[in-house]
């Protein structure tokens, strides 16, 4: 199978061009693949260009879990670069379709920076898979926190601190 090797901000990804490879990966073999030991290794798979009634270009993002990803500002970042690669796109701006929405890419002249428009964050939601509550108290590590879902096409979940440390971030 062909595929393709990007890095943006220390995300790596593997793009799979459908020409090269006309079936998605099922999860079982994205899991395999993604292995940072026993595999290629990468934060994902990239699958596109797809066709699509609703941007320029379609592209499926699948997390190293096999499961879907909405969007990954690196990871469209890394698709803009390979698009750019192969000469399917220039220095105008384009769209991707995306599960979490059409996004809008930009390449600078000579590909030096690329730009992603991913669009308004909400805030005020509720995130049913992580089983988080906007505000809601969530305990780590015996450690009581209030947390917020902020979304742009991928749910994060931030919780406010008035201290903060690289200590303190890598112990929660």
């Amino acid at each position: 199978m062909k595929f393709f090797k990007y890095h943006a901000l220390g995300n790596d990804y593997l793009v799979l061009d459908p020409l090269d490879a006309p079936q998605m990966p099922e999860p079982d073999a994205v899991i395999r693949i993604c292995h940072r030991n026993f595999g290629l290794g990468s934060d994902g798979i990239l699958y596109g260009p797809l066709p699509t009634d609703k941007a320029d270009f379609g592209l499926r993002i699948i997390n190293p879990d096999g499961s879907e990803a909405e969007k990954s500002g690196n990871g469209l970042r890394i698709f803009a670069r390979y698009m750019y690669d192969i000469k399917k796109v220039a220095n105008e701006p384009f769209s991707v379709d995306t599960l979490g929405g059409i996004v809008t890419c930009e390449i600078s002249e000579g590909a030096e920076s690329i730009t992603v428009d991913m669009g308004r964050v909400q805030f005020g939601r509720t995130h049913t898979e992580a089983n988080i509550n906007e505000g809601e108290g969530i305990e780590i590590k015996g450690t009581s926190y209030r947390a917020y879902i902020a979304d742009i096409g991928n749910p994060h979940c931030v919780v406010p601190l008035s201290d903060i440390s690289k200590e303190l971030a890598c112990e929660v």
